[in-house]
């Protein structure tokens, strides 16, 4: 071994507040955030599990921490992150996925929520977590979280994430819940353009669209400057027929002046067959840039990896859903390990693995994880 992992993500978090205030410190804290990450790298999804992984390493972890007391305990592992400080720890993690990042212009971020379903708190009157995430789509990374008690304050949250992202030049792309003219005017004051689902929740503003768009295609848009885009996809039996229109004719829309920077107005029709059955659906966008069909497909298509590529993930090859830590801040700080540990390892371009063996290799290989750590330390 030839390089500390010190030199890639531990220093964006040398200044995070040590919660241990007057306390006798054992243990340094940069000591104790490089074993719980490197442990849920490798697979560790509790404290015990964290604690059991340092032990295993600890003749590894002393070549590059200082381990005055050995090895925390799970309880003391658990303590820590307790009563450490969430918003602190965000902020140290914004830190590092800006050094790791590379030019955003025109990547395809999508936000969207997702409940941590195991960190309800029945006896404590405590609801699950809900986190918002914004998902690099192209360079596959998590830009930044935040934590809301329920789905629905997905409105009120979403503009605060914003507030935290660097998007210029970004497309943003959020389902209905995020279809809101203030959520639009943040983007747009993020000099990023906006790709947003428009349904019902919208009332008349979703209705005159829906109408409006449904008698053009009736009409195969006869005297409406439009583009149109078709795509064919089929595997197993299924036959997937997209058709996109994209229009910017939307002078005779009514609130069009309350949606700052709307442009253009776009609906997709699906035309699904499996075996001999044919199903058609219809959804309607709403955006800020120009009535470029292909392009707005590629963004409303993209929108969809944060569900395989962050959501899925954590799910399945994280374990996340399953995890029952509750207590204190330790649910959120849980889910922000989650996600540095995720990114790190979608960095890695040398092996042919998925993710869950990505943890597993980590995990019997001192060097390959010394490789997962060193992610992002040119930059």
């Amino acid at each position: 071994m030839t390089k500390s992992p010190e030199l890639s993500i531990t220093h964006h978090f040398k200044n995070l507040p040590d919660p241990r205030v007057n306390r006798t410190r054992f243990h340094h804290l940069h000591d104790v955030m490089a074993i719980a990450l490197c442990a849920v790298i490798c697979g560790a999804d509790d404290w015990a599990a964290i604690e059991r992984f340092g032990k295993a390493k600890q003749e590894w972890f002393r070549t590059f921490l200082a381990l005055p007391n050995g090895i925390l305990t799970h309880d003391t592992f658990g303590r820590i992150f307790v009563a450490l400080d969430p918003e602190a720890f965000k902020i140290c993690f914004l830190d590092w996925v800006k050094a790791l990042t590379k030019d955003l212009t025109d990547e395809v971020v999508a936000i969207d929520g997702k409940t941590l379903r195991h960190t309800f708190d029945t006896a404590a009157d405590k609801a699950a977590i809900h986190m918002v995430s914004a998902w690099a789509t192209a360079q596959r990374l998590c830009l930044g979280q935040i934590k809301t008690e329920e789905k629905s304050n997905e409105i009120t949250a979403i503009p605060k994430l914003l507030e935290r992202l660097a998007l210029k030049g970004c497309i943003v792309t959020i389902d209905a819940m995020g279809c809101q003219k203030e959520i639009a005017r943040a983007i747009r004051e993020k000099e990023a353009d906006f790709v947003l689902s428009l349904k019902g929740n919208q009332g008349h503003f979703h209705d005159e669209i829906k109408d409006f768009l449904n008698d053009a295609i009736d009409s195969q848009f006869k005297d409406i400057a439009h583009s149109f885009i078709q795509t064919v996809d089929g595997d197993h039996g299924r036959i997937e027929v997209r058709r996109v229109w994209a229009t910017e004719e939307i002078g005779w829309l009514h609130d069009r002046d309350k949606w700052p920077g709307l442009r253009s107005l776009i609906i997709i029709e699906s035309e699904r067959t499996i075996q001999d059955k044919t199903t058609y659906e219809r959804r309607l966008y709403i955006s800020s840039l120009p009535a470029d069909a292909a392009k707005l497909a590629h963004a409303i298509r993209s929108h969809w990896g944060i569900e395989n590529g962050l959501h899925w993930v954590l799910d399945v090859a994280m374990n996340q859903d399953q995890n029952r830590t509750r207590k204190g801040n330790a649910p959120d700080n849980l889910a922000v390990l989650h996600h540095i540990a995720l990114n790190l390892l979608k960095q890695d371009t040398t092996a042919k693995l998925g993710i869950k063996n990505r943890r597993l290799a980590a995990g019997w290989d001192n060097d390959y994880l010394l490789h997962i750590l060193m992610a992002g330390a040119g930059n």
